[in-house]
């Protein structure tokens, strides 16, 4: 791990792993986890001799907590400073969650800078909450709820969001791990992230993005619902849709091999 100065001197924690790989691939978890989340991702792409990025977004896993800057715009600038930094050209880009709406938008601030192929995984994109481009989100007076919920007792809400996370059920280490995971984000970037999650909208970005994107979904998908991938797929020219049956908002890892299959074979087109 290493860090690397924001604009506004926030350090945000960098992983590499396999630094002299073939390809690069740079990945950007969601709400509210950390890098730590492409756990079972990342053996795949090492075996394809990918050079991995991951970064913890500010106020989440081992980057600098902030007072502001909660917001797509400046999730999308720290990315980008992170690419510069690391001097990074014809990577691959894959964002999960909100994680997918700050990439949407990084392809949009900085005209894909660098970009090969996008990948968005289960993504709040459009927007999370229902929004005169999105009839599938959710709605501001549930987010109001969550949010009102996390600034009380913030563990109970992690908890509920790893209720409706998963699709199937799950073993019940792994979901002490996962809850571990989603207590390990700060206060204030966790809640003030969601504050974003139910206000931002990134659909008009959507026309800014010009490299072949393959969109990953799951059909019973309760946070992001199917629909929203379908709204992706339409409005992102030269977009793949890959539909996971049975899978909900963590197909990444109840169907992680399909969707590990599938990335690498997108990736290879």
């Amino acid at each position: 791990m290493f860090f690397i100065n924001s604009n506004d001197n926030a350090k945000i924690a960098v992983y590499e792993l396999n630094p002299n790989g073939e390809k690069t691939i740079v990945l950007v978890h969601g709400w509210p986890l950390s890098h730590k989340m492409f756990e079972y991702q990342i053996p795949i792409l090492l075996n394809e001799n990918y050079r991995i990025i991951t970064i913890d977004l500010r106020g989440f896993g081992n980057s600098d907590v902030t007072y502001t800057g909660y917001n797509y715009n400046q999730f999308a600038t720290d990315l980008y400073y992170v690419i510069y930094a690391l001097n990074l050209w014809n990577f691959d880009l894959l964002g999960f969650s909100m994680g997918g709406a700050i990439v949407t938008r990084y392809m949009k601030m900085y005209q894909g800078y660098g970009v090969r192929k996008l990948c968005l995984l289960d993504a709040a994109v459009p927007s999370y909450c229902k929004s005169y481009s999105n009839p599938y989100g959710q709605t501001i007076e549930d987010t109001n709820k969550l949010i009102k919920l996390g600034s009380n007792d913030r563990p109970a809400l992690n908890e509920y969001f790893g209720s409706i996370f998963f699709y199937n059920e799950q073993s019940k280490p792994f979901k002490e791990w996962f809850q571990n995971l989603n207590n390990s984000a700060s206060g204030l970037g966790e809640m003030n992230s969601l504050v974003a999650l139910r206000d931002e909208n990134v659909f008009d970005d959507l026309k800014y993005i010009h490299v072949q994107t393959g969109i990953f979904h799951g059909k019973e998908d309760k946070i992001c619902p199917f629909g929203m991938a379908e709204i992706m797929h339409k409005n992102i020219r030269n977009s793949i849709l890959y539909p996971f049956q049975k899978a909900g908002h963590g197909a990444f890892y109840e169907t992680k091999d399909s969707v590990n299959k599938l990335l690498i074979q997108f990736l290879s087109i």
